[in-house]
């Protein structure tokens, strides 16, 4: 019997509080969320005087998205490929073409940390080679596994939301 394990979540940069997991979107909105200078993830102009002013910190443009795998593994399910068609479409863009991304692999608090650290290594390492293979650089590209060190929601280890792979902008 073949089981799925979702990776899904979401954290948007300016948004609040634990959002609906990103299942699909289009290369258009996935650009708006992970450029830059989209008016989305632009830092709001200041009109006032400059005294007493502190530089606003934002979170790097990023994304979670739903990616399923076999279950204990770091093979894509067919199911994720339309998402990760359209995200390499989205960073091959005119908008990201010269931006890198981290591709982190997180999963839940339930098991043993080095083991999740494995596994959340593995499948974000999947998806930089599934990436890859549809014309993304990887030379653009850093997979690195979180394992449950960053849960999306501490309070509920073992909520699916934690299970995720989430896009960031790199430094």
């Amino acid at each position: 019997m073949k089981l799925t394990v979702f990776l899904c979540g979401i954290s948007l940069v300016g948004l609040v509080g634990a959002q609906s997991p990103i299942q699909s979107a289009t290369p258009d909105e996935l650009i708006e969320k992970l450029n830059p200078n989209s008016a989305t993830n632009a830092i709001p102009l200041r009109t006032r005087g400059f005294r007493n002013l502190t530089p606003e910190v934002r979170e790097k443009p990023n994304v979670d998205l739903v990616i399923q795998f076999e279950f204990n593994s770091s093979v894509l399910l067919p199911d994720s490929r339309p998402l990760l068609d359209n995200l390499a479409l989205a960073i091959n863009s005119d908008q990201l073409r010269g931006l890198a991304f981290l591709v982190e692999g997180h999963t839940d608090g339930v098991g043993k940390p080095a083991y999740n650290l494995k596994l959340s290594d593995q499948r974000a390492s999947s998806v930089l080679r599934y990436l890859s293979s549809k014309g993304v650089s990887k030379e653009r590209l850093k997979a690195i596994g979180k394992g449950s060190n960053e849960l999306l929601l501490p309070d509920k280890p073992d909520a699916a939301e934690n299970r995720r792979v989430k896009i960031a902008l790199d430094s």
